[in-house]
Parts: structure tokens; C-alpha cells; sequence
């Protein structure tokens, strides 16, 4: 069979996940009743909630009796890692471009990773039926891009394509739109060139991403670079050490549409998976037993961002969690670092563990599956990661563009100036200006809240990581102190509404509360020690209004990303599966003092 491999990337939110929507749609014969859901190939329940792509995944549509393989990549910086490992499999990109937002951070990351490999790019111009549509603009900005970026003049030469994804239409000419995406399909046969299919060569292949299956245990997959494998097959797992051991293939499987089909044979230049290979981690190679060739190993950008993860042990421990030892999350990280290939994991003693990932949000997402899959734990506050360069103490920079509407724009530069950024480029679109920064990875942390709130909700703001540069000083982030629990109990309404022009709070009445739990923000500086288990002193003297309802200030409901960016140095997020509390690290007032 022929084959042709294509990534889709791009920056999040411009359209990936509705593109493959619409390409399945097109090329699946449906059985009767069967459906294909939006954004089906978003398959976790935290990218469902979310609306965004986290892990790299895999399909297949056959046009023409050739078969395509689609791999649909997350957008979000903080998941690179999962498109650097990918692109390895492919042989062409579809780079998706917002008709109204242009080539965004994200964008030039991963559209950087591809050139360098020497992808092929076909540009899709997507959403064009925006009121503030400017597909020209976008054209040449995306030209621009390709060329600072360091493009060959082949892959300049980039064919375009304008689209509408979710209405699943794709066309060449914009002066004759087409109702599918036929058009497309031409022109992915027609520029992308076709994988090697040498299959008499001894086998060989590239790990780049695991599965599991409970009745068929670990499962890996990747392209098959030479040669076959058959069902039952031994064939040699290299290590990334040298060492090698010998592994049988249960089950070898190729991919159509949304489903796995077993397969007796899987051959060069297709994306498989391949079950029974135990020990296989990313990277490795698989290969025939007779004649092993290892395959370069895959590299990825270094972590920029720490955490300190610790058994949970507050006065709560326990209560709610179904994991709660150290060893239980010494275990579920081991598990997280062999699929997770930009995430590093060090111990520093038996009960504390450094994580470090591509950012917050990379972090969250792995806090957020923990909690959800019963486990407690207590976090840090999020650090960057220094390096010494020249001598020089250097720090992560991140380059953040921000669009926003015109009479907003200089009080957020003016917020982001105060926060050591430098202002790179200005540019006005209509009403709406789009400013670009070079800024300290750590001035980013608890901005986005902060930036939404001067924005009114209208702010857009993306960043990417861009380099090292020597340490911007010291920087204030956090402009207040927190309300901090001096009594364990049940909180109640009549303390809060005694307390709330202190500060705002993060607890409703009735909530438990330990000593040195965090409840609020304080309205100054310092931390302020407060008792909120305090009630109404009865008397059997009644006056008028002396029991109307208290009028209590609507509460600050936190996220998990929320109380990330909160917490200051002296801080933790004590995260369960029911709760997310914020506490001191010192519980005792006095201790603290």
C-alpha cells in the first residue's frame, strides 16, 4: 500500500482538532448510526472540559486507495514536547493559520521543529469566514515567518490552502470555494512526498509514543522506518544505554479512522502500534533480531519550571485520598516521566520529589489526572529553572504577545514593564492592537488573572519559550498577603461578614478550616492571622434587626491553576480529589513569626 504521513500544528485554538474532524467526516464510510463527535480525536476528559489538545494522537483515512496518516498535535507551549517528538514520524506538515490572528508564539515553534526536519509545509489559511478575516496579510505574515525561520526555497514554495473547518470545507481558490475537502486530499498526494516502503530491509523502528491496555499490557507506537514485522515475531529492544533484549510482538495493529485494526503484518513506511514489547521506552528502537540498527534517539527542549511535590500533611490528610504515601507518588511519577518526555523528575529526599515541565500549565495538567485518579499530594509554589551561562546567572525569557482592544493596551504595558518586559514589536489592527515582549519566564506566574481582570475578559495573551538571558533582578509578582486560619473548625458566615473588609476570601461558612489553613487575600501587604470559627455571642434581648440575613461578599472560587499562581514562597496547594486548599508551610502562628 502507499502511504503519506502529515502532521497538523498550530497554534492552540486555531482550528487542528475540527480540521480532522472534518477530514474523517469526509472519508469514513459511517455504519448506520455511527457518529463522528466534535472534536472527536480529543479523547481525555480533561481536554473534553477544556476545549484544548494535550496529547499527540494518531489517525488514518484512506483517499483514492492511499492511505494518510494524520497525526493532530497539541497547540499549547507547554506541551511541546509532545509535537517534537512526533514530527519525527511524518514527512509533510498542514500549518494552520488563524485568517484574523495570524502566526502566533506557538506557531513559530512548531513550524521551526518541522523546517529543521525538513518537512514539507502545505499553509491552510483556516476560519476565513471571520467578520475581521485579512487572508492576505496572513499570507505574507506566514511567508515572512517561514523565512526568518530559515526555510529552504523548496519549502517556501509552500502551496496554500483557505478554509473553513468547521463547516469541513478546504479549497485552493478563493474566488471557487468547494463544499468538502476533496481539494485538499489533491494536494496532500500531490506535495507530500511518500515514506520509504523498503520491505525486504531488516525491520526497524522508532518509539514515539506509549500506550497501555489491560489485556494487552504496554503498547508502542510509531512509523516503521525499513522492513516488516510479523505477528508473533521476536525482534531486538535497543536501549538508550546500548544494552539490548530480545521481545516477541503479540499483536501488531494499524490505525483507520478512530479505531485500532489487528493486523498480521505491519510493514515500512506505515504508523503502527505494536503490543507485547514490555520494557520499550520513548526513544528506543525497535529492531530485527538478526541485524539491530539503533535510530538517533529523540531530543527534546529542556524542562523551564520546577515544582516540589510532597505527600499531602496537613491536619486533613487522608480523609478524601486513595493514594496517599510517598511511595504511592514516587510510583505514579515513574509512571508519568516514561510517556512524558519533557517532564524530569528528581528526588530529594524519600518524601519530596522535584518536578520540573515546560510550564504551569504542563504541571497542572499532571496535578489535575493525579487528583482525579484519587491521589493527595501537597505542592510548591512553581520556580523557574536557572542556568549558568559564561559565568552568568541566565533565566528563561518567554516571547508573550498580547492582543488587546486599543484603550486597554498602555495599562498593560504598562503592567508588563513593571514585570521586567521589554516591548519588541507594536502593531494596530483596527481597533484592537497586538503587542509583543520579551519578558522573565517568572514574571509570567499569576499574570494571566491579573491581565484578564484590566483586559474586562477581552485580553488574548500567548507566550512561548524563547532563550536565556542574564537574571532581570529581583521581581514583585504578589502585591498582597493572605488571611491565614489562627483556629481549627467550621467557619462561619458571622465571622466572614466581620472580616470582609479585611480582604477577600476563598472559603464559604460552614467550611472546615485547620490552623495555618490559607481562607483569603488579605487587602494589604503582611499576612494577617484571623479567626474565622468565631460566632454571634447570643442574648435573650431581642431588637429589631438584630438577625436580618448578613450580606456576605460573593467568595474568590480557585482553580487549580488559580492557587498555583497564588501562592508565594512560604506557601503550598494541598490538592485531593474533593478539595483544593491553599496552607502555610509552617502551620503554627507563632512558629511563623
Amino acid at each position: 500500500m502507499e502511504y503519506r504521513n502529515i502532521a497538523i500544528i498550530a497554534h492552540v485554538d486555531h482550528g487542528k482538532t475540527t480540521l480532522v474532524d472534518g477530514l474523517l467526516k469526509q472519508t469514513l464510510k459511517l455504519k448506520h448510526g455511527e457518529e463522528i463527535a466534535e472534536r472527536a480525536m480529543d479523547s481525555n476528559d480533561l481536554e473534553k472540559e477544556r476545549g484544548i489538545t494535550i496529547l499527540a494522537k494518531n489517525t488514518a483515512v484512506e483517499y483514492k486507495g492511499i492511505k494518510i496518516n494524520i497525526v493532530d498535535t497539541p497547540g499549547h507551549a507547554d506541551f511541546g514536547g509532545e509535537v517534537e517528538r512526533v514530527l519525527g514520524m511524518v514527512d509533510g506538515a498542514l500549518v494552520l493559520v488563524d485568517a484574523a490572528e495570524g502566526p502566533m508564539p506557538q506557531t513559530r515553534f512548531v513550524l521551526r521543529k518541522a523546517l529543521e526536519l525538513g518537512l514539507k509545509p502545505i499553509v491552510v489559511i483556516n476560519k476565513i469566514d471571520r467578520q475581521d478575516a485579512r487572508v492576505e496579510d496572513v499570507v505574507n505574515l506566514t511567508f515572512d515567518l517561514m523565512a526568518e525561520l530559515g526555510a529552504t526555497e523548496d519549502q517556501l514554495d509552500f502551496p496554500i490552502l483557505y478554509a473553513v473547518a468547521r463547516d469541513g470545507k478546504a479549497y485552493r481558490d478563493l474566488d471557487k470555494p468547494q463544499d468538502d475537502m476533496h481539494e485538499l486530499f489533491e494536494m496532500v498526494l500531490e506535495y507530500i512526498p511518500a515514506p520509504p516502503t523498503d520491505l525486504e530491509a531488516p525491520f526497524q523502528m522508532l518509539v514515539t509514543n506509549l500506550d497501555y491496555s489491560e489485556y494487552l499490557g504496554r503498547i508502542v507506537l510509531g512509523r516503521i522506518q525499513r522492513g516488516q514485522v510479523k505477528k508473533g515475531e521476536f525482534v531486538q529492544l535497543m536501549h538508550k544505554d546500548g544494552s539490548m533484549s530480545k521481545s516477541r510482538v503479540i499483536q501488531p495493529f494499524t490505525h483507520m479512522g478512530l479505531a485500532r485494526i489487528e493486523a498480521d503484518v505491519v510493514g515500512a513506511g506505515d504508523i503502527v502500534a505494536l503490543a507485547g514489547i514490555e520494557d520499550a521506552q520513548i526513544g528506543e528502537t525497535i529492531a530485527d533480531l538478526a541485524d539491530p540498527e539503533a535510530l538517533p534517539i529523540i531530543t527534546v527542549d529542556e524542562p523551564t519550571v520546577s515544582m516540589t511535590f510532597q505527600p499531602n500533611t496537613s491536619p486533613f490528610a487522608g480523609k478524601e485520598g486513595k493514594y496517599v504515601t510517598s511511595r504511592h507518588l514516587n510510583d505514579r511519577l515513574k509512571r508519568e516521566v516514561m510517556t512524558n518526555v519533557s517532564l524530569k523528575v528528581e528526588e530529594l529526599r524519600p518524601d519530596e520529589f522535584v518536578v520540573s515541565g515546560r510550564g504551569e500549565l504542563h504541571l497542572s495538567i499532571l496535578l489535575e489526572t493525579m487528583r482525579r485518579e484519587g491521589y493527595e499530594l501537597q505542592v510548591g509554589a512553581p520556580q523557574v529553572i536557572t542556568r549558568d551561562i559564561d559565568g552568568e546567572k541566565s533565566e528563561p525569557i518567554e516571547h508573550l504577545v498580547v492582543d488587546v482592544p486599543e484603550y486597554h493596551s498602555s495599562t498593560v504595558i504598562g503592567a508588563i514593564s513593571s514585570r521586567k518586559g521589554q516591548l519588541v514589536n507594536m502593531e494596530p489592527q483596527g481597533t484592537r492592537v497586538r503587542v509583543e515582549f520579551k519578558v522573565p519566564s517568572r514574571a509570567l506566574f499569576g499574570f494571566r488573572t491579573q491581565f484578564l481582570s484590566m483586559t474586562q475578559g477581552e485580553g488574548i495573551m500567548s507566550h512561548i519559550f524563547d532563550g536565556y538571558a542574564p537574571w532581570a533582578g529581583e521581581l514583585k509578582t504578589r502585591q498582597n498577603g493572605s488571611l491565614v486560619a489562627m483556629e481549627a473548625g467550621n467557619a462561619f458566615a458571622y465571622s466572614i461578614w466581620k472580616l470582609q473588609d479585611r480582604g477577600s476570601f476563598f472559603i464559604l461558612p460552614a467550611a472546615e478550616v485547620y490552623v495555618g489553613m490559607i481562607v483569603g487575600e488579605n487587602a494589604r501587604e503582611k499576612d494577617m492571622d484571623v479567626n474565622v470559627c468565631k460566632n454571634k455571642k447570643l442574648t435573650n434581648v431581642r431588637s429589631s434587626g438584630a438577625d436580618d440575613a448578613l450580606s456576605l461578599t460573593p467568595i474568590k472560587k480557585l482553580t487549580l491553576e488559580d492557587a498555583l499562581e497564588y501562592i508565594g514562597d512560604d506557601e503550598l496547594v494541598e490538592i485531593t480529589p474533593k478539595s483544593i486548599r491553599l496552607r502555610k508551610k509552617i502551620l503554627e502562628p507563632n512558629m511563623r513569626k
